[in-house]
């Protein structure tokens, strides 16, 4: 079992920025990937950024590409989302997730995560 963490959430202007953080406990050592989804009111769970967990690879969606960093601290557990230039579509409630399995995966879709958190809400007001 992987527990997933997540906190930095909060209330932000457009043109802002936030850091999320997912700070990961239990089995851990099993993690081979993790991700960020986010899921706005009325719309589906959808794919933010993601990272290998065993090297620096990392994936985002056209969306916040240039905008976003993920990030990770290995020795800490935990990851990390920073998020500027903050628009008022990038409202929603943050997701982090992990994967504990090896094999083929597609990292954009939330069937190849094992773990989720609770979620964390942003809200960028324009």
């Amino acid at each position: 079992q992987v527990q997933l963490v997540e906190s930095g959430g909060g209330l932000v202007q457009a043109g802002g920025s936030l850091r999320l953080s997912c700070a990961a406990s239990g089995r851990t050592f099993s993690t081979t990937a993790m991700g960020w989804f986010r899921q706005a009111p009325g719309k589906e769970r959808a794919f933010v950024a993601a990272i290998i967990w065993s090297g620096s690879t990392t994936y985002y969606t056209d969306s916040v590409r240039g905008r976003f960093t993920i990030s990770k601290d290995n020795a800490k557990n935990t990851m990390y989302l920073q998020m500027n230039s903050l628009k008022p579509d990038d409202t929603a409630v943050y997701y982090c997730a992990a994967r504990v399995l090896g094999g083929t995966y597609y990292y954009a879709s939330s069937g190849a995560y094992t773990y989720w958190g609770q979620g964390t809400q942003v809200t960028v007001s324009s």
